[in-house]
């Protein structure tokens, strides 16, 4: 703390006399960058992040320049373990017995097309939340991966061809150890009529075509594939989880959700 700080009045700390908790104050939307810890090594986006603690009744406000603060502070690449570090360093620097964090950002993982072996980025958007409650941390992890679906329907009633769209799964899965966010999307990937590449040549385009033709799945079929899978999963204590199919032949979505029991 500079000498002027110490001598200027810190308002925040005044006392207050409403006698009303405030269950999460603090900062909202700060753009930062960021790294994260991959199965493939480090990898570098911009995240947008939120970060609140409890205030307690009889406290004026908290000091929101700390958080920012915390987090130019913090230098090391995001994971299950750092996160959990990071939520610590924050509950002492603000004083508070609970906080929340959000973490949001486009992820890219450079995959390989089927048949030519072209490679390209293929986006994504995940998030790491975190909650911190009665001395107990709750670390979520959530992905958002692009897939593309087939209608069983449409293709049993057609003489040829089905009507087919992008679908957007989303898993929002609560973890007891670190789980690479790969592998999450992997499961939504392989669970898909057919998963997606940022480039592709017309030998692909061929393979996508017909893999998701011998592979139709209603939005419900999605959804319980991926929950056969996430039941299984050891690291995993509960899930939510759904997928919205952009429809081909209608001007609405197509929509499943399933929220897991906890373990």
């Amino acid at each position: 703390m500079s000498s002027i700080d110490k001598i200027l009045p810190d308002v925040q700390s005044t006392p207050d006399i409403r006698d009303i908790v405030i269950n999460k104050v603090g900062v909202k939307g700060i753009v930062f960058p960021i790294t994260i810890e991959t199965l493939s090594g480090i990898n570098n986006t911009v995240a947008n992040i939120d970060m609140y603690v409890s205030l307690p009744s009889n406290v004026k406000g908290t000091h929101m320049s700390r958080f920012l603060q915390v987090l130019h502070d913090f230098d090391k690449p995001l994971s299950f373990d750092t996160l959990h570090e990071l939520m610590n360093i924050m509950l002492k620097r603000l004083e508070a017995d609970s906080g929340y964090i959000k973490i949001k950002m486009p992820f890219f993982i450079k995959k390989t097309a089927p048949i030519s072996g072209v490679k390209s980025l293929m986006d994504y958007q995940i998030a790491f939340e975190l909650e911190a409650i009665n001395n107990k941390i709750y670390f979520y992890e959530e992905i958002l991966a692009p897939v593309k679906s087939l209608c069983p329907c449409s293709k049993e009633i057609s003489k040829y061809g089905a009507h087919n769209q992008r679908s957007h799964i989303i898993i929002k899965a609560l973890l007891n150890q670190s789980m690479p966010v790969e592998e999450l999307i992997k499961i939504a990937e392989r669970n898909a009529s057919c998963e997606l590449w940022g480039i592709l040549k017309r030998a692909d385009e061929k393979y996508v075509t017909e893999k998701a033709y011998e592979n139709p799945k209603f939005v419900e079929d999605l959804v319980r594939d991926i929950a056969v899978e996430l039941n299984k999963e050891p690291r995993i204590k509960s899930y939510e989880l759904s997928s919205e199919n952009f429809e081909s032949i209608h001007n609405h979505s197509a929509y499943a959700y399933i929220q897991s029991n906890v373990k």
